[in-house]
């Protein structure tokens, strides 16, 4: 009698079930195995358990209700004699491994994107999916992709035959249509419902990132990120009154060396007027990949992995509480060419209809100089080379290096002294043509797999056992800017050019609560010793930032639309913005205010041990002003305001 109380019901919809059960078991054991690993990071209460196996529990079969949709419909419409052909029989066990085969190989993945960026999957694996040459390659170079296949193929070998007994019989299994439609109707519930009532808004019940990260499904967040990689401002964030935002935005970016163009919302178009004549100076401006500050002696590192930097970076201007705005190269590379605070979602640069942008690189072209992009790798990548030659950047990328020039490369790109060289090379041309010039430079060295030329440094190149991992990846890029300096002091050029080093983001940026401040922290450097004298600046300040200060530097008079201000300047106001792409940042000198989706606004006391986030009401006069710049940002985009017509080079005054 218990045997057939408990027995499984009779239905070719059986093997669906089988698989289920084993895709739950595969996601269960993989967040058993997280909760583990993370268990210094999350709080250990019951609440927290159920909320983290609870939801959990709810993502997982959200996500295996999507995935099965095709295959119901498919055992729908079979008719009982073509599923029991033996046809059909081999067709199931073949796909059947495949799935396992899949869950093994998604589990692995997760663990190792887990392990580099401390979140499920989420957009970034998204990006990883479309740029499958770099990160293929990034993948075989990185891990023992060889060895993991074939363990994987014996594991799902394994599993395959324990799960393989029950599926057979169930395509013996005679139904009629009304059976089937039932059983399918029922089993479609699940992702019918999941799509009007989840979403990710569910997974934010914890203050602890690494609790909602817990209580997550990564392919249902891969899946996820596919459809949401661009959020749409005023629906999911908190807005305020546009006309007082507009005139508090003007307010706080207003300089006593400028003057409105327009009364326009939000049209912050105005003149930068210097007292001194232009000095058109060459700028080399270096954005290298992953340089948190804490790799420097300066910030605390004890390994002396940047013995360069630590002597060069006391010969300039050191800003010593700099930030980055994002957690992505794009990034870093959009506030410091546009000086405009992150917008949530996809960056700019990633956009469509970025073209024609004001921009760093357009005001330096504006006053007849060479401006160029260059980077290590191939700029197909996350849509470089089409944003800066949108937007009037010359491009030069690993595609444009010939095999002689060529001395090391890896699945990212080539070594940062390939494209150094590449750099002088074009700066020696520009000097011969009398052009000055400014070169962005994006290297790629300090990047996984963290591999190098031999011989270079003391430390062996790669990751794994007896090798250096990312602490040689930024000993490389130390090294390679030693030769960059010591290569262009040999040129006539060299004593007229101011050279700026900057990172596009920190080498890691999850944290247990909000955004963690430290890992956005990040050096900015400028060096031109017969120009800037040294000195360090301890001026709160962001990535938005650099383009105006730059140009302040070289005394240059320009029409401006950035959002970022001087920061030499005596009337800068001391803030930051850092991001993620759903969480939007404003630092001062105690505080990190965050705007969330769901238009939640939390408020962190940043010198707090153990900080935590306490809701905020719209009045706060500070975070006014936060949603000033981050409406206006989005507001700005939207309107197409900082856009100029590349016919006359004017932006429009209206």
């Amino acid at each position: 009698m218990a045997h057939k109380i408990f027995s499984p019901p009779k239905t070719r919809f059986t093997m669906l079930f089988q698989v289920a059960a084993t895709a739950l078991a595969f996601f269960i054991l993989l967040r058993i195995v997280f909760l583990v690993r993370e268990w210094p990071n999350i709080e250990h209460n019951f609440f927290e358990w159920i909320y983290i196996f609870g939801l959990g529990l709810v993502y997982d079969t959200a996500f295996i209700g999507y995935f099965c949709i095709p295959f119901v419909l498919l055992l729908l419409i079979l008719p009982n004699r073509w599923l029991a052909g033996t046809f059909m029989k081999f067709l199931v066990q073949g796909t059947t491994f495949l799935m396992v085969f899949g869950l093994c190989f998604s589990t692995v993945a997760e663990w190792f994107f887990w392990d580099e960026f401390n979140v499920r999957f989420n957009f970034i694996s998204v990006d990883y999916l479309i740029y499958r040459r770099e990160v293929t390659n990034n993948i075989l170079q990185s891990y023992p992709v060889f060895w993991i296949l074939p363990v994987l193929f014996l594991i799902s070998i394994f599993i395959f035959l324990a799960i393989r007994k029950p599926l057979l019989p169930a395509l013996q299994i005679k139904e009629t249509f009304f059976k089937r439609m039932v059983w399918t109707i029922c089993i479609l519930s699940v992702p019918i419902l999941s799509f009007l009532l989840l979403d990710q808004s569910q997974r934010s019940y914890s203050k602890n990132n690494y609790t909602n990260e817990l209580a997550s499904n990564g392919p249902y967040q891969l899946f996820s990120a596919f459809r949401n990689n661009t959020l749409d401002y005023r629906q999911f964030y908190q807005t305020g009154d546009d006309q007082l935002l507009s005139r508090l935005l003007k307010k706080q970016i207003k300089s006593p060396d400028s003057f409105y163009h327009s009364k326009g919302l939000y049209n912050i178009n105005r003149r930068i007027k210097e007292s001194q004549p232009a000095q058109k100076l060459n700028v080399i401006l270096i954005t290298v990949e992953s340089l948190s500050a804490r790799y420097l002696t300066r910030f605390g590192e004890r390994k002396n992995i940047t013995p360069f930097m630590d002597k060069w970076f006391k010969k300039g201007l050191l800003f010593t509480r700099f930030y980055a705005t994002g957690t992505r190269t794009v990034r870093g590379l959009e506030a410091v060419t546009l000086s405009i605070p992150p917008t949530p979602g996809r960056s700019i640069i990633k956009r469509p209809d970025n073209k024609n942008m004001y921009s760093l690189g357009k005001i330096f072209k504006g006053n007849g100089y060479d401006t160029a992009f260059l980077y290590g790798g191939r700029g197909f990548f996350d849509n470089m080379n089409a944003f800066f030659s949108g937007n009037g950047y010359r491009i030069i990328d690993r595609t444009n290096l010939t095999r002689k020039k060529i001395t090391f490369e890896n699945a990212w790109g080539v070594a940062d002294e390939d494209i150094f060289n590449r750099a002088i090379y074009e700066a020696n041309l520009d000097y011969q043509l009398n052009t000055p010039f400014f070169f962005h430079i994006m290297t790629t060295s300090n990047h996984q797999p963290f591999t190098y030329p031999e011989g270079k440094i003391d430390l062996p190149p790669g990751e794994g056992i007896g090798k250096s991992g990312r602490a040689g990846g930024v000993k490389y890029t130390d090294y390679a800017l030693s030769r960059l300096i010591t290569k262009a002091r040999q040129t006539p050029w060299f004593d007229n050019t101011i050279f700026v080093v900057l990172a596009d983001h920190c080498a890691a940026s999850s944290g247990k609560v909000g955004l963690p401040v430290k890992k956005y922290h990040i050096p900015l450097f400028i060096f031109g010793p017969k120009y800037i004298p040294a000195r360090e600046i301890d001026t709160l300040s962001s990535q938005i930032d650099v383009a105006p200060t730059l140009l302040s530097l070289l005394f240059f008079s320009y029409d401006s639309f950035f959002f970022g201000k001087n920061i030499l300047s005596p009337q800068f106001q001391q803030r930051a913005f850092i991001a993620n792409y759903q969480k939007l940042g404003l630092l001062n000198k105690n505080s990190l205010f965050i705007l969330s989706p769901q238009k939640k606004i939390n408020m962190m006391n940043t010198h707090l041990k153990n900080p935590e986030l306490m809701p905020v009401l719209p009045a706060n006069s500070f975070v006014k002003e936060m949603m000033s710049f981050y409406q206006g940002a989005d507001y700005v985009f939207r309107n197409r305001l900082n856009r100029f017509d590349p016919l006359n080079n004017n932006l429009t005054k209206n």
